[in-house]
């Protein structure tokens, strides 16, 4: 390992992931893209998965724009345009990270679908949304990846890792009550967690949830009502950035096997070494939002 420093000013153990190929679904701006940029920044490869083929007239970044991030981080890039919730779409992006780079070491399930209105106010188009791009998406993606992940898992040294952007389950039922589609469609992917950690644990593949603490600044925040004072107590993207890459990279140690697949940012950095979060903070001093279902 090289000595290195966060993006954040944080001194860390660099781990090289030179030569691990990492499947991500979306990417092309936000949390994902930040999770993109910083493990090209260790040298992986990335194969980003998404719709966004042309700029959107509201919103920054295309699937092409991000892969030229990775590869100015001094990654790999390959831009697969499809769409999570076709399976020839998914499938398509497998067999491309494979021709491209020889096998997928890591799947990444970050595309994802938000509505938090109550139950009577959320058409059913917006349900099928959620639940086709959260909970079927993150299914159908890594379903697909598990035989190279397998392969994956067969050399030395190595652990390779499915890690989805969605929350630990709990069952309080305010969560629910509060916005149930939602609500519904990150839980699935959850489960989806919880099950093919006990699936696939036994063959040498890790499967974690990972989650933020607080806020994150991203669009889909500053879009929801009240967004604007949401993101004053928000952190920067980079930090859950930072926690992928300690956990991917394996620079986070948790000092044993962990009772459960269900990670917030805050307990991977911690377990990275790094305690100081304040530089992370979108506005220093402002009192930060906790994010939902914690």
């Amino acid at each position: 390992m090289t000595q290195t420093t966060s993006p954040q000013g944080h001194s860390a153990s660099e781990a090289t992931l030179s030569g691990r190929t990492v499947l991500i679904s979306g990417g092309s701006r936000g949390i994902g893209h930040s999770i993109a940029v910083r493990l090209a920044r260790a040298g992986a490869n990335l194969v980003l998965l998404a719709k966004t083929d042309t700029p959107h007239p509201k919103l920054e970044g295309t699937v092409h724009t991000a892969v030229a991030d990775v590869e100015a981080a001094g990654g790999q890039g390959l831009a697969v345009v499809g769409d999570i919730r076709h399976d020839e779409d998914v499938e398509a992006a497998v067999t491309a990270a494979v021709e491209r780079f020889g096998g997928i070491d890591v799947v990444i399930n970050n595309a994802s679908a938000i509505d938090l209105r109550p139950t009577e106010a959320l058409d059913m188009k917006r349900y099928d949304l959620m639940q086709d791009i959260n909970a079927r998406g993150s299914f159908a993606l890594s379903k697909a990846a598990i035989p190279h992940l397998r392969t994956s898992a067969s050399q030395e040294g190595w652990t390779p890792r499915i890690l989805t952007l969605s929350p630990p389950l709990n069952l309080d039922p305010k969560w629910f009550g509060r916005h149930l589609g939602y609500t519904m469609s990150k839980y699935a992917m959850s489960m989806t967690t919880l099950g093919l950690a006990a699936e696939l644990g036994p063959e040498g593949i890790t499967v974690n949830s990972l989650w933020p603490a607080t806020l994150i600044e991203t669009a889909a925040i500053a879009n929801l009502p009240g967004g604007e004072k949401m993101l004053a107590g928000s952190r920067k993207p980079q930090i859950m950035a930072d926690a992928a890459y300690a956990l991917i990279s394996g620079s986070a140690d948790f000092g044993g096997e962990l009772s459960s697949p269900f990670l917030t940012d805050e307990q991977v950095l911690a377990a990275a070494g790094i305690t100081d979060l304040s530089s992370y903070a979108v506005t220093p001093g402002t009192e930060l939002v906790p994010d939902i279902f914690l």
